[in-house]
């Protein structure tokens, strides 16, 4: 960081803000998420609308005899492709060439194997199947305008479980994504309130989503090629804090499996891409739906998909989605705590996006680790044994490389990237040319930052489980760009200091002010709630003599 900047002045408000005082809770180390992220199969990627009961029937049977029902995946998805028309009561029936014999023999047959059954619709008038793959029978077979006839008739006649719900038709006529979803899930609980949700909205669409959700989409549709792959990655890199407790980012239908297939773009992924996809599904806490056709699924395919250790990662009670720990060249070091919050163990995957070979070097210290260190290859269910003070490999363009690791010991985190926060009015939707971001930056901590924060009291970056082993006094050093004119709101669970005296220039800086620190997790917002604050880098804390 350049120019260091020692000269400040503070306002103090010291009064508690009761509505921070939700944000201070956390997880316990033994409670489990509501639920972990859903995993199973669905029609779109290897059929589209070309579906019929027997299709979906016999895919049920296929999860079943190839144990994937075994090891977990328990959702047979209907995608879109199922409608027939509107009856003059508007209720929907079935495609009677598709499904000659209703939906509900279909949730049937899945509920009789030990499983769940999914169904699809869009928010709006009309299907993404009757735009893009000319399916007339889509057209007017949204749920918009007919919320509680198709919710009864999903959820209690045919007796679904889950449903994904698009946006095409939404998109179209210009509708409120919060407004249409919300009105849809409180529809749904009418009929019932376990049904799981998921927002196709090809987008991160925003924090309320995990109100009316238990998943949502971050990017466009996947397709079987790496360069899908990386793009689908890359939404999600810097989105774990808007993950867990049931709730999760979703990186689409896996396309793992997928061999010259004409339904899905892409000619397929190399064993080792696909290993890289589904790791990165498991360790980013994705949900897990095979796209592909199981009746022609690689034996390597298939085993992968059965990779319990892997699955394990997704799985994990605490239901936390890895984070970028380091970025350093092309290669991305993700880490997350499983089994135990700030336990000894944690899962780790180094990931190389690139076209050229990557090589890591990764100091424990970075992943929270002191003493000697043990790690286990998941992919190949090998200990590669123990390691002190650093941990190196190199790997292959378009891979990744996941481990879990056990520290002897668990240390203090000194370093918060801006991006690792949650920012309660973040969205991807692209609305907005001011609304608040992260940002790649070359010269910031990890090559990212937070832009667009302030201008109003809601709009404030917080990181919620800052951690201190014994609590006390420390010193806070903010690394920033663009102060010039600016000022930061500094929120320590309720405790308010004003930072002025930002610099006369736009470029990076940095600023140490003192803090106190309670034992155990902290809150801390940085925000301003009447002009801009700087652009945020990091911050650093380190015990006060």
């Amino acid at each position: 960081m350049k120019n260091k900047i020692y000269f400040f002045t503070v306002a103090i408000a010291s009064f508690m803000c009761i509505s921070c005082t939700k944000t201070q809770t956390t997880l316990s180390e033994n409670e489990k998420a509501i639920n972990p992220p859903i995993m199973g199969w669905s029609s779109w990627n290897a059929f589209r609308v070309d579906i019929n009961e027997d299709i979906i029937k016999h895919q049920a049977d296929l999860m079943v005899e190839k144990g994937l029902k075994d090891v977990g995946y328990h959702y047979v998805n209907v995608d879109d492709g199922y409608f027939g028309k509107r009856d003059e009561n508007g209720i929907m029936l079935a495609n009677e060439k598709r499904f000659p014999n209703g939906m509900k023999p279909v949730a049937e047959h899945i509920h009789s194997l030990g499983m769940k059954a999914g169904l699809y619709t869009d928010a709006g008038n009309s299907t993404c199947g009757s735009m893009w793959d000319n399916d007339t029978a889509g057209i007017g077979a949204g749920i918009y305008g007919h919320e509680p006839q198709d919710a009864q008739l999903y959820f209690g006649d045919w007796g679904f479980d889950f449903i994904k719900i698009d946006y095409c038709g939404g998109e179209e006529l210009g509708l409120n994504e919060k407004e249409r979803y919300t009105s849809i899930r409180n529809n749904i609980d009418k009929v019932n309130k376990d049904i799981s949700i998921n927002i196709c909205r090809w987008a991160f669409p925003g924090t309320w989503a995990k109100d009316a959700a238990t998943s949502w989409r971050i990017s466009g549709d996947i397709n079987a090629h790496w360069g899908s792959l990386r793009y689908v990655v890359g939404k999600n890199l810097y989105l774990s804090a808007y993950a867990g407790n049931g709730h999760y980012n979703d990186m689409d239908m896996m396309v793992i499996g997928f061999r010259n297939n004409s339904k899905v773009g892409g000619q397929g992924l190399t064993p080792t891409e696909e290993e890289a996809h589904f790791g990165l599904w498991c360790i980013m806490s994705s949900p897990l739906l095979i796209g592909c056709n199981l009746e022609n699924i690689p034996e390597s395919s298939l085993e992968l998909l059965k990779n319990k250790e892997l699955i394990a990662l997704n799985q994990d009670p605490l239901g936390l989605q890895a984070y970028v720990a380091q970025h350093e060249n092309e290669g991305y070091v993700l880490v997350k705590d499983i089994e135990q919050k700030r336990g000894n163990v944690r899962a780790v995957a180094l990931y190389n996006p690139s076209d050229t070979v990557c090589s890591f070097s990764v100091p424990f210290s970075s992943l929270e680790f002191g003493g000697n260190v043990k790690v286990r290859d998941l992919v190949k269910h090998s200990d590669l044994g123990s390691f002190s003070g650093i941990f190196e490999q190199t790997l292959p363009a378009h891979s990744a490389m996941f481990l879990r690791m056990e520290g002897e010991t668990r240390l203090e985190p000194t370093l918060y990237e801006a991006e690792w926060a949650y920012l309660p009015l973040f969205n991807d939707l692209g609305k907005n040319s001011k609304g608040i971001l992260y940002a790649h930056d070359k010269e910031a901590s990890g090559k990212m930052k937070v832009g667009f924060l302030g201008g109003q009291p809601e709009n404030y970056a917080e990181w919620k489980e800052v951690y201190s082993e014994d609590g006390g006094r420390y010193n806070m050093t903010i690394h920033y760009l663009y102060g010039k004119g600016r000022q930061i709101e500094l929120d320590v669970n309720g405790i308010i200091t004003r930072i002025d005296s930002l610099g006369e220039d736009n470029n990076h800086h940095e600023i140490t002010v003192p803090v106190e620190l309670k034992a155990g997790y902290n809150t801390i917002r940085m925000g301003n709630s009447y002009n801009w604050a700087p652009d945020i880098d990091c911050f650093t804390l380190t015990k006060a003599l």
